[in-house]
């Protein structure tokens, strides 16, 4: 019997993909098409609040979604990113406002900014499988702040990624929070009705 990759190995595979998937696909129309298609899930699901990210290295752009959104009146935040082991922290952020440095040199809104909690997110992964499930980058970040919010409220939560991320099965324990939708270059996957948990 094949023993499980362990998530440190699935990590890795899943990133080297993506560095390989982002020096071929064209990742303005990556980001263009990101926007579009999230502005529409945005659209369905009318949440009061909508969070993204700056985006690192070879990540998809969500900048040009939160300008679509930003033009359309939604209020959109980013993510601050506080010591290891507690959740993000999200501050109300538009295009043109004030950003700072935060850890690691991601850009994140001033201090002053209203923090508040978001009813969307657009979550930035290493890899998924069709059940939700993701692999982040290993410090449990997305998943304490997905668990903290869904203890208050109704959130719908978006992995961003590229197809070439997808693993067939992503071993998962009770902390691990699913995604309900995962946005590619090629499709969007309801991660709500896969069966296998």
């Amino acid at each position: 019997m094949q023993t499980p990759l362990s998530k440190q190995v699935l990590r890795s595979e899943a990133l080297a993909r993506r560095r390989a998937a982002a020096a071929v696909i064209d990742s303005e129309a990556f980001a263009a098409h990101l926007a579009v298609a999230g502005a529409a899930i945005v659209a369905e699901m009318q949440p009061g609040i909508v969070s993204a990210y700056f985006s690192l290295r070879d990540e998809a752009s969500t900048m040009p979604l939160i300008e679509a959104l930003a033009e359309r009146g939604v209020l959109t935040a980013l993510p601050i990113t506080g010591a290891r082991g507690t959740p993000l922290v999200f501050r109300l952020w538009r295009p043109g406002d004030a950003l700072v440095s935060g850890k690691m040199g991601i850009s994140e809104p001033a201090p002053a900014a209203a923090e508040v909690a978001p009813d969307l997110l657009f979550v930035p992964l290493a890899a998924f499988d069709r059940s939700g499930h993701r692999i982040g980058y290993g410090a449990g970040f997305y998943d304490r702040t997905l668990a903290g919010l869904r203890a208050r409220k109704k959130i719908v939560a978006v992995g961003v990624a590229y197809a070439s991320q997808e693993t067939d099965k992503i071993p998962h324990e009770a902390h691990d929070q699913r995604l309900d939708f995962v946005l590619t270059e090629k499709e969007l996957i309801d991660c709500r009705v896969s069966d296998s948990a």
